[in-house]
C-alpha cells in the first residue's frame, strides 16, 4: 500500500448539504442547494456560501444582499438534491418539493419551515474567487423547530437526522463518537 499524489482539487469532505432560500421583492422565492458553506467567525456570527455566478440564485442574493441557510435532514434529502439540480428560472422549487416558505424575522428571504434550523443572513462582502464567488454574511438570527428541544431546553439537532454531502453522495451522520473536550476531560474516580 502506498499513497498517490493527485492534481489540486477540493477534497475537504464531508460537508453540510444546506438549502439556501432567497427572494427578490415581488417574485417567487427560490432555493439553491449548497455544499460549499461554513462558519467563518463566532463574534460577530458570520458564515459563507460559495455560488457559481451563472446560477439563478446568484443574482438574487447579490441584488438583495440576503439569504437563509436551511439545514437539511434525511427527510429533506430528496428536496435538497432536487433544488441543487433544477433551476429556479424554470421551476418553483417550493411548490415542486411541497416545501413551505416561512416568514423570516430579520430578512425578506423566506425560510423553509420543514428545516430544523434556519439561519438568516445579510451579505457583508462578495469575494470573486474563480468558478465560485463567496458571499460572506453576518448571521442576524436563527430560527429553530422547537420539536428538537429536550426537557431542559437543549437543542438536539442529531434527532433531526442531518445529512452531509461527500463526493456527489448524501450521507446521514451516524453514531456519536465523542464530545468537545472529551480527550482531555478527567475521568471521575470510582469510590
Amino acid at each position: 500500500m502506498g499513497r498517490e499524489s493527485w492534481r489540486a482539487g477540493n477534497m475537504l469532505y464531508p460537508l453540510p448539504a444546506v438549502m439556501v432560500s432567497c427572494q427578490r421583492p415581488g417574485e417567487k422565492p427560490n432555493i439553491i442547494t449548497i455544499a460549499w458553506t461554513g462558519t467563518i467567525c463566532s463574534s460577530p456570527a458570520m458564515v459563507s456560501i460559495s455560488v457559481r455566478p451563472e446560477r439563478y440564485s446568484y443574482d438574487i442574493i447579490k441584488k438583495t444582499g440576503e439569504f437563509v441557510i436551511n439545514l437539511t435532514t434525511q427527510e429533506l434529502a430528496r428536496a435538497a438534491d432536487y433544488c441543487g439540480v433544477r433551476s429556479g428560472r424554470d421551476t418553483d422549487k417550493f411548490q415542486e418539493m411541497k416545501l413551505t416558505p416561512g416568514k423570516s424575522v430579520h430578512v425578506n428571504a423566506p425560510y423553509i419551515e420543514e428545516s430544523p434550523v434556519n439561519i438568516e443572513c445579510r451579505v457583508k462582502q462578495i469575494l470573486e474567487l474563480g468558478s465560485h464567488h463567496m458571499f460572506i454574511a453576518e448571521v442576524l438570527g436563527v430560527d429553530i423547530d422547537d420539536k428538537y428541544l429536550d426537557e431542559s431546553g437543549k437543542f438536539c439537532l442529531n434527532k433531526a437526522d442531518p445529512i452531509v454531502y461527500s463526493h456527489g453522495e448524501y450521507f446521514g451522520l451516524g453514531k456519536k463518537v465523542g464530545s468537545f473536550g472529551y480527550s482531555v476531560r478527567r475521568k471521575k474516580r470510582k469510590k
